[in-house]
């Protein structure tokens, strides 16, 4: 309720001010989920070749820390891409995981079902870190097991 309020401030501000084809594109998005912005934004910056950016730190460490900092450790990948994968779920709450599986992969009910039913069963590949570990708390907090590979 919270996100149409804000929704709907945001549209009167744009409209205002912005191209009616603009306010109706900020319009649709602002009715998105979190995860469907998310995806908005990988599939834009697919699209659009848009690369990652990444911010420099507020205050820079002194060369010479940095440098015998990088040298003492190895250099470890640290993996950004998952694959979530329902493992289990709880009985009771068998309902409310159908429900929320269905929401983040946009299929039909009966096909939430079956998936959920058919664990341990991969739900999403190519997922990234934060986002993979918002879907991983929202079905654990609903009692279901979910691993990341």
């Amino acid at each position: 309720m919270h996100t149409n309020r804000f929704a709907s401030v945001l549209t009167k501000r744009f409209q205002s001010t912005v191209d009616p084809k603009i306010a109706t594109i900020v319009d649709q998005i602002s009715q998105l989920t979190l995860l469907e912005t998310s995806s908005l934004i990988n599939e834009l910056k697919v699209k659009l070749d848009i690369p990652d950016i990444s911010f420099p730190a507020a205050q820079a460490a002194p060369a010479a820390a940095v440098e015998a900092e990088e040298e003492a450790k190895p250099v470890v990948a640290e993996k950004t891409i998952f694959t979530l994968k329902l493992e289990s779920f709880d009985p009771k709450s068998k309902p409310k995981v159908i429900k929320e599986v269905k929401t983040i992969l946009g299929l039909s009910l009966v096909d939430s079902k079956k998936l959920v039913e058919s664990a341990p069963k991969v739900l999403k590949e190519g997922v990234p870190k934060e986002e993979a570990e918002k879907i991983k708390a929202l079905l654990e907090s609903l009692g279901s097991k979910v691993s990341l590979e």
